[in-house]
């Protein structure tokens, strides 16, 4: 291979990597986009922007397309390398990060991407959209959103402790059904075995983390970074102190915040006020 083909492949995205695998599948499959629609039923307009490298799939599709061709998992972990992709640049060694953590501690002002619904996400993501192309770019997020949290069902789990500020659970998102589903989905989660959820009261006053959210990541090798977001920046802290300063704001919001049992009726408090309301 010359230099110059080496280079392309370096390039090359991983969304046209994995639309690339589709396309040389299907066509070593002997199979047209129209009959793979039909065996599929996937839509054959939907088929070809996949093969394109322009549209990236929800997982459940892979999944399929791997069973289909039999190909044991290997379009799935394209995809997951395609949908880093989405996420813009600054975010990916955070997300590689992510995906391999063995612990991880989140504070949080709102509900935190990996206990969003979809239809939460999608709101939350949609802005102030307006062209086609930005609502299609929208739902390309809310499917890597949606694919993150797959970690907290992966076996095996890691250990997840979410503080969620009182506040994120009293300003609604979308419709009454969007939000009442969104405070089952809350509870439903704080009940997984590896999961613990605080709720940190209006009442604790004001604290250290007002300002943003805070992610503490620890890997196998018990390395562990900071990754803190506020005022529409985000910053990824590696250096010892700047973890352990980080660390010691999470712990004081931990002490504040209410024992995981109590967090959970309290949530079932909001979510009866609500639908009282």
């Amino acid at each position: 291979m010359t230099e110059v083909a080496e280079a392309d492949v370096e390039a090359e995205s991983g969304r046209a990597a994995l639309g690339r695998a589709l396309r040389f599948l299907r066509e070593q499959a002997g199979l047209s986009l129209g009959q793979l629609a039909e065996k599929t039923r996937y839509d054959k307009s939907y088929l070809s922007r996949l093969e394109s490298g322009k549209r990236l799939s929800k997982p459940a599709v892979m999944e399929d397309l791997d069973r289909f061709y039999k190909t044991g998992g290997l379009l799935i972990e394209l995809w997951k390398v395609a949908r880093r992709e989405v996420f813009k640049d600054k975010y990916k060694e955070f997300m590689r990060l992510e995906f391999g953590a063995r612990i991880m501690h989140l504070f949080t002002l709102g509900i935190p991407g990996l206990l969003q619904t979809e239809d939460v996400a999608r709101a939350l993501l949609s802005g102030d959209q307006e062209t086609e192309s930005e609502a299609e770019s929208v739902e390309e997020q809310v499917i890597a959103r949606l694919g993150r949290q797959q970690l907290l069902y992966r076996n095996p789990a890691p250990t997840v402790r979410i503080i969620i500020d009182e506040y994120g659970l009293r300003r609604q998102v979308g419709s009454a059904e969007v939000w009442e589903a969104q405070l089952e989905h809350l509870i439903a989660v704080a009940e997984l075995p590896m999961v613990a959820l605080q709720v940190l009261p209006l009442s604790a006053g004001a604290h250290h983390l007002m300002d943003g959210s805070l992610t503490l990541l620890w890997q196998e090798d018990g390395s562990a970074v900071a990754y803190m977001e506020g005022n529409q920046c985000s910053e990824l802290l590696e250096d010892p102190e700047d973890v352990t300063r980080a660390r010691l704001a999470y712990d004081r919001a931990r002490d504040r915040s209410l024992p995981p049992p109590a967090s959970i009726a309290f949530i079932r408090g909001v979510l009866k006020e609500f639908r009282g309301s």
